[in-house]
């Protein structure tokens, strides 16, 4: 039978598509928004700095291989993850780039760990500190965020709200920060303003989306 017709080559064919989807950094990026809840097309091309037509455009591409679904909302279009099988592939395709892409890890290097030295905070770890009162626990995602989905016993607040609300915070115990995910910086900067105003503070291993993955409690709306 010649290759081209063959079963086998058709799958490949099939799997080439949602590798073509996942090859762009745009749609990668698109994807770690919609990984923290649904979002409409207007404000994922406000968070991504793309104009609306480039966003709208690498979204029914993200659709058609499956990694995203639509709805209507209205007169907007909100998108959502296909499934959570998509933060599997997005976190093997950050582990391929950390240990196989120089360029990667010499950004990781300087870009994230150069801000925090420290050993972040294992999920397990973080969860049995949070349950026995040892942690305050900062969400400092945006508001629209943290509201659609946060880790359980999260307070919410933002990374550009964090300076004129230090004193909601106790200084008796440890402060442990999370967002978007491993390669997102807010919770870098929160550690350090945190750290700058006297706050004893980590940031957890992952964010949201890896703690949900995880089965770990987590409070929707």
């Amino acid at each position: 039978m010649p290759l081209a017709s063959s079963p086998k080559h058709a799958l490949f064919d099939h799997l080439a598509v949602v590798a073509r989807a996942l090859g762009h950094g745009a749609r990668l990026e698109l994807l770690d928004y919609l990984a923290q809840g649904e979002r409409s097309v207007e404000d994922l091309a406000r968070v991504a700095g793309l104009s609306l037509a480039n966003t709208s455009k690498h979204l029914q591409q993200l659709k058609a291989a499956g990694l995203v679904q639509a709805r209507r909302d209205g007169k907007h279009i909100r998108y959502r993850l296909g499934d959570e099988r998509v933060l599997d592939a997005m976190a093997v395709l950050r582990a391929i780039a950390a240990a196989h892409i120089s360029a990667v890890e010499d950004l990781v290097a300087s870009y994230l760990k150069g801000r925090d030295a420290l050993e972040p905070v294992p999920a397990q770890e973080l969860l049995d500190r949070v349950r026995d009162g040892l942690v305050t626990l900062l969400d400092v995602r945006p508001p629209e965020e943290y509201d659609q989905a946060h880790v359980a016993g999260a307070l919410n607040v933002p990374l550009e709200q964090l300076r004129e609300r230090l004193g909601e915070l106790p200084r008796d115990r440890e402060v442990v920060a999370y967002c978007r995910g491993p390669w997102c910086v807010l919770s870098f900067e929160a550690v350090a303003k945190l750290r700058e105003a006297g706050f004893a503070a980590r940031r957890l291993q992952d964010g949201l989306p890896e703690w949900r993955r995880a089965g770990l409690p987590v409070v929707t709306h």
